[in-house]
């Protein structure tokens, strides 16, 4: 089950190269705060089953999905098959307790998701965990399956992106997952979405400088390492012309520097493994001040990617015995 990107930002698709470990952050720091404050805080079972529409998309499935798996049923009032699925799916979202939240989509009413997400018929089943969307399965599936891939879809969330779901009170009132949210708000969630904004109206510095006042202040959060090691990256590739840089790489396997652009020209193409690899390269064979840029510009790359991915992990391994 692999994670194709939906993140609706429109500047540049890196969403699915820090998604796993600005999730697992996130995540982390929610429940942190919700500890401080007495433990989390619980939602009704009626939360567990919501209506979206475009515009709250970014609201109830994008951020949501951030702390909890978010299943698309994507539906129409005349589709047949949809009048079987969908009472299925929202007694399992109940019975699942918290591992994930049915958003429940109406085709008609909502014609640019539908095209977004590339649907061909209905009904339609997608999950959205820490902004990437994954085909799960289409039509009227029988519960078996449906059960099977949901657990599939619980499994990854928690191993891979840290979610571990909500906290479900029989008791507590509707609405008490939103309360909770906000409950839970860390102290720079407001500069940090601020860093967001400017990085996705393309406004480099203020977004670089925005993450950095966060850093100055909580050296070690996360998502403003994440987010200034994207910005800073993207400032990097904004004035570079792609094809001028690739002939110089591939003309100057020495040229250090040439090596270095090209590889975050990869990196923002989302071939990681190529701009991890030419590093490498680099770094194998050269010496003193030459080596050094490529192994550090190596390692800024890894802090946008995340030190959690396992192309991270086999691309440091590599660095050592090039090293060493």
């Amino acid at each position: 089950m692999q994670p194709r990107n939906m993140s609706m930002s429109g500047v540049v698709d890196l969403a699915a190269v820090k998604a796993a470990q600005e999730a697992k952050a996130k995540a982390e720091q929610a429940r942190a705060q919700a500890a401080r404050q007495g433990g989390p805080a619980a939602v009704s079972p009626a939360d567990l089953v919501i209506d979206v529409d475009e515009a709250g998309f970014e609201r109830d499935v994008l951020q949501r999905s951030t702390e909890v798996p978010v299943v698309l049923d994507f539906w129409a009032e005349w589709c047949q098959p949809c009048k079987q699925l969908s009472p299925v799916l929202e007694r399992l979202a109940v019975e699942y307790n918290g591992r994930f939240v049915l958003a429940k989509i109406d085709v008609d009413a909502n014609q640019l998701l539908m095209q977004q997400f590339g649907i061909q018929g209905i009904p339609a089943v997608f999950a959205v965990v820490a902004g990437q969307a994954l085909p799960l399965f289409q039509g009227a599936a029988p519960e078996q399956q449906i059960r099977a891939t949901l657990d599939q879809l619980v499994q990854v969330a928690e191993q891979r992106f840290g979610l571990t779901g909500l906290t479900v009170d029989p008791d507590a009132r509707p609405g008490g997952g939103e309360a909770a949210a906000a409950r839970a708000a860390g102290p720079y969630d407001g500069p940090l979405s601020a860093a967001a904004q400017a990085l996705d109206a393309g406004d480099l510095g203020g977004a670089i400088q925005a993450y950095k006042n966060v850093l100055a202040e909580d050296p070690g959060n996360a998502e403003a390492k994440l987010g200034l090691a994207q910005a800073e990256l993207l400032q990097r590739v904004r004035d570079l012309d792609p094809q001028r840089v690739r002939r110089e790489a591939a003309e100057k396997p020495d040229d250090v520097q040439a090596q270095i652009a090209a590889a975050d020209l990869d990196l923002v193409g989302g071939h990681v493994e190529d701009a991890f690899g030419r590093l490498i390269e680099t770094v194998g064979r050269t010496r003193g001040e030459d080596r050094d840029a490529a192994r550090v510009r190596l390692l800024e790359l890894f802090e946008v990617v995340g030190g959690d991915d396992p192309r991270v992990t086999a691309a440091r391994r590599a660095l050592a015995r090039a090293l060493f």
